[in-house]
């Protein structure tokens, strides 16, 4: 058993750290080194720090938010609500799937925010539901910004990526929950599904990065540590969020399938308590920012009573290493940074490693859900 101050005082300096992660000091050396500038290595400006609206940050604020459910620390919510506000007032970016996730947890403030943060909300869900592109079979076009200035994206046309489940399909079945209207639940619903569909190995019990319907493939057949931790992490999630509104028969069908993966993660961990980048290739480095997705969803669901209390240990492993991957100033360590759709393991293998805002606020999530699940 981990003890609960050694966590607490962990988790106060991870927070700090968040608050203020400013961008590597290195950054200009690390571009130089990389022949493409660094951008299909893990090198975007924008997922730096926590100044941006976009999927880092995004991801940032919902771990602050999990955090507040345990702790009740009211500064947690005064740091949210001060960073919305700021974005409200000089604008928001263009609208995407990364671009969608930092309104899940101001959905969680709107009572008391300005009554334009829930019309935000409410519109920016109606466009989910009619304007973001979608794939044959209706999936979810997972697409990203290019130039946040320029208000352009990178449209991945046809593209269906795991991140969705978290960066937007949560929102939606949030916004479902809170406003009755059952249009946005249930396409929340076929969302899983599909990405289920298309994403899952049936053989390993693993998810695929992404898929391709003009190719009809899974690109380069990789599994992605941080991709499998989207799974994990936000199934348990959507199911809470549900709640009673979730059909018995889909819920169990995602649930088989979320045991599955944690069945084949099992025997997939690092000695370390890590998982590698590359879940099955033990030439790829271990990371820190999908291990924790992969611990806060298997803690969760075992809470929840989704999941075998079995794979407690597993996710206790997985804690000690995490706390272990955490500077003294908070900083995160053995995070790999932002990181698109590759065609081969070394697209994966390669990208580079930077702290990240996504890799304090996963490790956030697993620590906060460790002292809510497992400590008195």
């Amino acid at each position: 058993m981990i003890e609960k101050k050694s966590i607490e005082v962990k988790l106060a300096s991870v927070v700090g750290r968040l608050k203020n992660l400013q961008r590597p000091a290195d950054e200009n050396r690390i571009a130089a080194d990389r022949p493409d500038g660094g951008k299909t290595v893990g090198l975007f400006p924008r997922d730096f720090g926590f100044q941006a609206w976009d999927w880092p940050q995004g991801v940032g604020l919902y771990g602050l938010h999990n955090l507040y459910q345990v702790s009740h620390d009211e500064s947690i919510k005064t740091f949210a609500k001060d960073w919305y506000e700021r974005h409200f007032s000089s604008g928001l970016p263009v609208r995407n799937i990364n671009t969608t996730i930092p309104l899940l947890a101001l959905s969680y403030l709107l009572d008391e925010m300005e009554p334009a943060c829930a019309g935000e909300c409410r519109d920016w869900a109606e466009w989910l539901m009619t304007g973001l592109p979608k794939t044959r079979e209706n999936g979810f076009q997972h697409t990203t910004t290019n130039d946040a200035a320029k208000g352009t994206i990178n449209l991945n046309e046809g593209q269906l990526w795991i991140d969705t489940l978290f960066m937007t399909v949560l929102f939606l079945a949030r916004m479902g929950r809170l406003t009755g209207d059952r249009r946005f639940m249930s396409e929340a619903t076929h969302q899983f599904l599909v990405h289920v569909k298309y994403l899952f190995d049936k053989r390993s019990g693993l998810f695929y990065h992404g898929w391709s319907f003009p190719e009809n493939g899974n690109f380069g057949d990789v599994f992605w540590c941080r991709g499998n931790s989207w799974y994990v992490s936000s199934v348990i999630d959507f199911i809470e969020i549900m709640d009673q509104d979730l059909d018995a028969g889909v819920r169990d069908f995602l649930l088989d399938t979320c045991r599955a993966q944690v069945t084949a993660l099992s025997a997939l961990q690092d000695a370390s308590g890590l998982w590698r980048t590359v879940l099955d290739d033990p030439g790829s480095y271990t990371e820190t920012s999908g291990s924790a997705g992969i611990a806060y969803g298997i803690l969760k669901g075992i809470r929840l009573g989704l999941l075998d209390p079995r794979h407690q240990a597993i996710a206790e492993s997985a804690v000690q290493a995490i706390l272990s991957n955490i500077a003294e100033d908070g900083t995160v360590k053995q995070v790999s940074a932002g990181t698109g759709m590759g065609m081969d393991r070394d697209h994966y293998r390669n990208i580079i490693i930077a702290p990240m805002a996504y890799g304090q606020s996963l490790t956030i999530m697993a620590l906060a859900e460790y002292l809510r699940s497992a400590l008195p």
